[in-house]
């Protein structure tokens, strides 16, 4: 297994959840529960241990085929949010990154933190040419992170999301190669 770390005040890691942590996985959805089920549609069916289990699964089908991916971030051992691509399309050339968070996981820069690592893997390390970055127009502090990593706002989706037989409007944000080679390099300048 492998660990990113993710800041260098805290201890915290962006890793790979799997299935096997299920357990650890349904305890976290239900601290993050009140937090995360408007914006992410698995949370309010991630609700014991045998659908929480289904969830993880789901992600890690997704991985084997190329189409999908689930992280956990954890913040003094305990998991406390994570980042995903939603979908991962590499014949298409792009991809769509989700994050969740805790309470105790907020207001510490690990959300952003941890979907940069995911924009240099999917734009460098596999060559995609776009992520895409889709938040709910109430979803302040998703659109801050959209924001704090440099995207671009295409526009807006009106009526695309839905919650409770509630229909509203998203954002959509993206992030394209060559913007993200000029960011990483202004970030981390040759020599520097």
């Amino acid at each position: 297994m492998y660990a990113i770390r993710l800041s260098d005040d805290l201890d915290a890691e962006l890793r790979p959840i799997e299935p096997w942590q299920a357990e650890e996985f349904l305890a976290h959805m239900d601290r993050a529960r009140a937090n995360v089920d408007p914006w992410i549609s698995w949370a309010g069916r991630s609700t014991d241990l045998d659908s929480a289990r289904a969830t993880l699964q789901s992600y890690a089908d997704q991985q084997a085929a190329d189409s999908g991916r689930i992280f956990g971030i954890w913040l003094d051992g305990t998991l406390v949010g994570g980042t995903l691509f939603v979908k991962f399309d590499a014949k298409r050339g792009s991809c769509e990154i989700g994050v969740w968070s805790e309470a105790a996981g907020q207001g510490k820069g690990l959300i952003s933190a941890a979907v940069r690592q995911l924009i240099d893997y999917a734009l460098i390390e596999r060559g995609l040419h776009r992520v895409e970055w889709i938040n709910a127009v109430q979803s302040l502090r998703s659109r801050g992170v959209a924001e704090r990593i440099g995207m671009q706002r295409d526009g807006v989706l009106r009526g695309f999301v839905e919650f409770r037989g509630e229909r509203g409007d998203a954002e959509i944000w993206s992030m394209l190669a060559p913007d993200w080679r000029k960011i990483r390099s202004a970030a981390f300048p040759a020599g520097g």
